[in-house]
């Protein structure tokens, strides 16, 4: 274990890493990727009505040791902790999300979470968070150009005041905007409200219905709306089909998306409308 209690060897074992401890760009991608295909994005725990901790032992005990999943403040502040503890430099950043917005719409407060790593190639943005379009692999900061991933290709473009548009490649030539970010550092406390606001605040949807996704080997990627389970592949028309049950729900979950389900997981059959 780390100086702060962080157990690095239960971390890696639980996304299958068994490579060098080393702060380097290999590494990080590495981490990377099996972090977003090992540890599945989930908000299971604000619709069950539970508080959402961001304390790094219960990041532990949930994602690593209770094989859950969560969303951006969790995922990425575990990942943030694995990587200080093999020796990265990490920044937390904080973005607007614009994935499902027109262009011209006004900005939205910043609710995501990402981080910057600093590497002697430059900058690196890494971000295992972003539910059904999780990065697979970190973007060079520097605009401009597509860069590969594991899965889709994803790119950074100008935006005002000196921000940055993290667009993904979501068609052939058909480009979508993530969300916007900016460089200004944020601490870890800065998260906190943020992530009251996700997990409880009325207007959120991760209280009112079920969010899970997986950035699965082979290009895969698996996604769930509630009771819509849809797996797409590369070259392969999208395959969709509704769950009708809970034990269905279950199986899901548990198989496809590697999840131990929580204590009080049937609680969320009423706003699902499954029995």
């Amino acid at each position: 274990m780390t100086q702060d209690g962080f157990d690095l060897d239960a971390y890696l074992a639980r996304i299958g890493y068994a490579g060098p401890r080393a702060a380097s760009l290999q590494v990080l991608r590495d981490i990377h990727r099996l972090h977003a295909a090992a540890i599945a994005f989930e908000n299971l725990t604000p619709l069950m009505d539970e508080p959402v901790s961001l304390a790094l032992p219960d990041l532990q005990a949930k994602l690593v040791a209770g094989g859950r999943g969560g969303y951006c403040f969790e995922q990425n502040g575990l990942l943030w902790a694995a990587l200080e503890a093999l020796g990265f430099q990490v920044q937390g950043l904080a973005g607007r999300v614009r994935w499902g917005l027109p262009a011209d719409a006004p900005p939205r407060p910043r609710s995501h979470m990402a981080l910057l790593v600093t590497l002697a190639e430059g900058p690196y943005v890494a971000d295992v968070g972003f539910g059904g379009i999780t990065m697979s692999g970190p973007l060079a900061l520097a605009a401009g150009e597509p860069q590969a991933t594991p899965h889709e290709r994803f790119r950074l473009s100008d935006a005002p005041g000196g921000a940055y548009d993290l667009d993904a490649e979501v068609g052939p030539d058909e480009w979508r905007t993530l969300y916007r970010f900016d460089l200004v550092t944020h601490i870890k406390a800065d998260y906190e409200p943020l992530n009251w606001f996700t997990a409880a605040h009325p207007s959120s949807p991760f209280p009112k219905m079920l969010m899970a996704a997986r950035a699965a080997p082979h290009r895969r990627r698996l996604a769930l709306a509630n009771t819509r389970f849809t797996v797409r592949e590369p070259g392969k028309p999208p395959v969709e089909r509704t769950l009708a049950s809970l034990d269905e729900l279950a199986q899901v979950l548990t198989e496809d998306f590697g999840l131990t389900l929580p204590a009080g997981f049937a609680r969320i059959g009423p706003k699902l409308g499954l029995e």
